[in-house]
């Protein structure tokens, strides 16, 4: 009986940079959803802009 794969030859690894890029992928996926919450959630403390359109609302 003969086999198509020859017994002392090890699986084939994946090239390295599939790995390269596989972590690039996983680290984008992870910082980027925390950066575009951190970029909009970033707003300049403005008490005075309150105030001013509550009181052009009541004139």
């Amino acid at each position: 009986m003969e086999s198509s794969g020859s017994p002392g030859k090890p699986a084939d690894l994946p090239p390295r940079w599939s790995d390269l890029l596989g972590t690039v992928i996983a680290l984008l996926t992870l910082t980027t959803p925390l950066l575009i919450i951190g970029y909009y959630s970033y707003r300049p403390a403005a008490p005075d802009m309150v105030p001013e359109l509550s009181s052009r609302l009541i004139e």
